[in-house]
């Protein structure tokens, strides 16, 4: 494969780095080095970029822990970026490279998060099972995210009476610009007390994101009587409206305020988009779902999406030879 280079990302490369993602086969600014970036203190970055003689082809998002590389684990999702008009048979060779690389770089394993499939243009191609099959690699982890279908969005008894709650309590939904409200008043009490956790996100790097990202990332807040009842923090791509955070308080089942405000939101401001993602009800390192949430977001009709996590040895690069024919 002596046409492929692949090299580690330096910070002078920022400005290549981000054009490829926007021009990519992907959807989502997670890979835009202002997000990536915000947590580098708590990542080795090892992001690789591969090339076909001086072009950019494929770029992946990666840190390094000892001797195994990941999908960047600051992420939610990952996996190679590639230019849309990629075929197979450079998507094999590109694969095969990075994993070559890593195999010289005395790295054991590299680890992916599999790309949910509402974040892909739907003119890319998508080879990676193909790839991950003749790799042998080995399945850790299955997650499932909860996606609405705008197009075919229904909703249940229970959350039709949600709404029908909240209408007769006077609930009004406000987005805002700053998170301290609902982070100090709403999310961190509740995380605290049912989970024992903290948000992925604190409140300082939040408001960093939202500054660096003001057009993707979103609060929307519910008021009863101007008291904060219940919020979402939604990050928005070009297809989709991904709820990050979602929490209300303790008359949220009362007066129905999550219900009414992600009806509002499904319904009117993101009405245009194909997909609104409750994000995933998978607990325990994904081994259990949460009933209950998972019930409460197929009531908006939402369907479950796998997105896999998937491991595999580099030294398997040599299974990649002798498949074209």
């Amino acid at each position: 494969m002596a046409d492929y280079k692949v090299t580690l990302y330096k910070s002078s490369e920022k400005e290549t780095w981000n054009s490829f993602a926007l021009k990519s086969n992907q959807d989502t600014f997670l890979f835009q080095r202002d997000f990536m970036d915000y947590h580098s203190h708590t990542f080795r970055d090892f992001s690789l970029m591969v090339y076909k003689k001086d072009k950019l082809m494929a770029m992946l998002p990666a840190n390094l822990v000892e001797d195994a590389v990941y999908s960047h684990q600051g992420l939610t999702y990952g996996s190679l970026i590639y230019s849309k008009e990629l075929k197979t048979t450079d998507f094999i060779r590109v694969f095969r490279a990075v994993l070559e690389f890593l195999n010289s770089s005395e790295i054991n394993s590299l680890t992916l998060k599999e790309l949910p499939t509402i974040y892909l243009h739907n003119q890319s191609n998508n080879p990676l099972a193909y790839v991950l099959f003749k790799t042998k690699a080995e399945l850790l982890r299955t997650d499932l995210h909860s996606v609405v279908n705008t197009k075919f969005k229904s909703y249940s008894n229970s959350r039709k009476e949600g709404v029908k709650r909240a209408n007769k309590s006077d609930l009004k939904v406000e987005e805002s610009n700053v998170f301290e409200s609902f982070w100090n008043q709403i999310l961190i009490p509740n995380l605290e007390t049912k989970h024992n956790v903290k948000p992925v996100h604190s409140l300082e790097e939040m408001t960093l994101l939202k500054s660096r990202f003001p057009n993707n990332i979103k609060q929307f807040n519910v008021l009863h009587k101007e008291k904060l009842v219940a919020g979402v923090t939604i990050f928005e791509t070009e297809n989709v409206a991904h709820c990050q955070y979602i929490s209300g308080n303790e008359d949220n089942n009362e007066l129905g305020s999550l219900d009414f405000l992600h009806h509002h939101l499904i319904e009117n401001v993101y009405k245009d988009k194909p997909y609104f993602d409750f994000g995933t009800s998978n607990i325990n390192s994904g081994e259990q779902i949460n009933k209950g949430l998972l019930f409460w977001k197929e009531g908006f009709g939402a369907r479950s999406i796998p997105q896999g996590f998937y491991k595999m040895e580099t030294e398997n690069y040599k299974f990649l030879d002798a498949i074209l024919v």
